[in-house]
């Protein structure tokens, strides 16, 4: 199958999209930032299935671009494990002082990753009107995708703005108006469910791609597999646990339930762990947007350039997650242990003047210890979901959902997690067995213990990885606020780019832990309203 390639030939993406983009959008400064110019030229434009296939890739290119645009910093940089120490507007988003002319708050991106697939599934059924050979599974494939696309850009923005413009039709003419107000979060986050629910019942979901020039085709377009993790994702931060729990299981019992045989497993073995970021694609990953340097010269916005290794490194991590990792290595190298995601692992150490911890990741190479030895290519993948993500979202629900049973069902998952980082792993306290040297004996009956526990397992899991943030809002947020002051003692002990106090206020107001929509946006949409904290005045310092 050749639809979608030039999802990894840029250039040939750029080339078939260009009467389209050119004629049907103009860059202007509304909160969008595009809108059709006349009604004329859609029609003109979808005529076949490659028409469809051209737009459709451009949102899956739009959505890789917003790596390096938003994704790293509005899932990192409040968390406290990753920092910026240079640049301005980054660290005004570490330390809560964003202001609604920070162009870090800028949304513009994602609405235009949201036209393009908005447009897909508008247009798709008219295109197979005019050419024959868009046979039915073509088309209800491709509206598999973009309605996965749509679900998780919407996701992305609910968790950042809460509140935002729930669009689900492309602009197709001029005469429609580009003024929206905000939808509230439930609604955005109905969307989202009926777009997976859609996806996942169609039966269109494919499990694999068949395509002998990008070998990463399978992980880097939506699947049967990645529907479940982002249904998983978006059910727990919904409170939905048994839907969660239900998302989870179809992927850890996927080799049960795959028709094809390729289907999405855990990789238990320590010296894998690797070889999730080097060469990437590999049998763990479920959703990652790809980055190709030797065949199509693709390097812009990967991770490996955005998390570069030295002194001038643009993120390091916290002196707090920097002692939490040189923690982690030495208890490892204590009881015999081989640390894999630890030193040379996660991260490497600069000496070069002050000491700093750099995200090693996405630049080492296996086995190497030595930071002029880094990998060829800076083309590392970013990770939006992973089997041991998984096991983590189901152990945070069975935790959650409560019970002794459950939390020692939880207990197992984060073993098994923690023991192929190379590391003594968790046991209930209580538990029959004395517990080996280094492993962590945690109260399942405690929830708010297992909660942090689980906090900790997925910091060091993913850090560098787009979760910190989110996992922590999640906990801060979950069953109407219930840990909202332990998720603010956690961000003032991680976050030392931040007075204490200040911190106290900024996050004393759940509406204070969201971004806030850019003037520009509001004074081009009078519709829109600020969010209440930036409105006030207790945001100005």
């Amino acid at each position: 199958m050749k639809e979608l390639k030039y999802l990894i030939q840029k250039s040939k993406v750029r080339t078939l999209l260009w009467g389209f983009c050119a004629l049907f959008f103009t860059s202007c400064n509304d909160w969008l930032e595009v809108y059709p110019v006349n009604e004329q030229v859609t029609p003109r434009f979808w005529q076949s299935k490659e028409d469809v296939e051209a737009v459709l890739a451009a949102g899956y290119e739009e959505l890789r671009a917003q790596v390096s645009g938003s994704l790293v910093d509005w899932s990192e940089l409040r968390g406290g494990s990753i920092m910026s120490r240079s640049n301005t507007n980054r660290q005004k988003m570490q330390q809560f002082k964003l202001t609604s002319d920070n162009k870090l708050c800028s949304w513009a991106s994602m609405y235009k990753i949201l036209n393009y697939v908005n447009s897909v599934i508008h247009y798709a059924p008219e295109v197979q009107g005019k050419d024959e050979t868009y046979y039915t599974a073509y088309m209800n494939a491709h509206l598999v995708e973009a309605r996965f696309l749509r679900a998780l850009t919407y996701f992305y923005l609910v968790r950042n703005f809460k509140e935002v413009p729930l669009i689900v039709q492309p602009y197709v003419d001029d005469a429609q108006s580009f003024e929206k107000p905000k939808s509230s979060e439930e609604e955005v986050l109905a969307q989202i469910r009926a777009d997976i629910d859609w996806a996942l019942q169609s039966g269109a979901a494919k499990e694999f791609y068949e395509d002998t020039e990008w070998t990463g085709a399978s992980k880097g377009r939506a699947t049967k597999w990645s529907l479940y993790a982002l249904l998983a994702d978006v059910a727990l931060w919904s409170g939905d646990y048994d839907a969660c729990i239900d998302a989870c299981n179809h992927l850890l019992n996927a080799r049960q339930e795959s028709q094809s045989g390729y289907f999405p497993v855990f990789m238990a073995e320590s010296a894998q762990w690797f070889n999730i970021f080097y060469l990437g694609n590999t049998n763990e990953g479920i959703f990652e947007l790809n980055w190709q340097s030797n065949l199509y010269d693709q390097t812009a916005g990967s991770p490996s350039n955005i998390f570069t290794v030295g002194s001038s490194a643009a993120y390091q991590f916290s002196p707090t997650m920097s002692a939490r990792l040189e923690e982690e290595n030495a208890l490892a190298i204590e009881t015999g242990l081989n640390p894999v995601r630890a030193s040379w692992g996660t991260y490497a150490i600069i000496t070069e003047g002050e000491s700093q911890h750099c995200v090693w990741k996405y630049n080492g190479l296996p086995g190497e210890t030595t930071v002029s030895q880094t990998r060829l290519y800076k083309d590392a993948n970013w990770i939006v979901y992973r089997m041991a993500d998984v096991m983590l979202m189901k152990a945070e629900a069975l935790v959650w959902k409560g019970s002794h049973e459950n939390g020692l069902v939880a207990i197992d998952l984060m073993h098994q997690v923690r023991t192929r980082a190379g590391l003594p792993g968790y046991a209930a306290v209580g538990s029959e067995e004395e517990p080996l040297p280094g492993v962590i004996e945690v109260n399942v009956d405690d929830q708010l213990e297992m909660l942090t526990a689980i906090l900790n397992e997925r910091d060091m899991e993913f850090a560098a990885e787009g979760k910190r943030w989110y996992d922590l809002m999640r906990f801060g947020r979950s069953q109407n606020y219930r840990y909202k002051e332990n998720f603010i003692a956690l961000l003032k002990e991680c976050n030392e780019s931040a007075d204490d106090a200040w911190l106290e206020t900024a996050l004393g107001d759940p509406y204070g832990w969201y971004l806030p929509i850019m003037q520009s946006d509001i004074e081009s949409n009078p519709l829109l309203e600020q969010n209440p904290y930036y409105a006030s005045t207790s945001a100005s310092n």
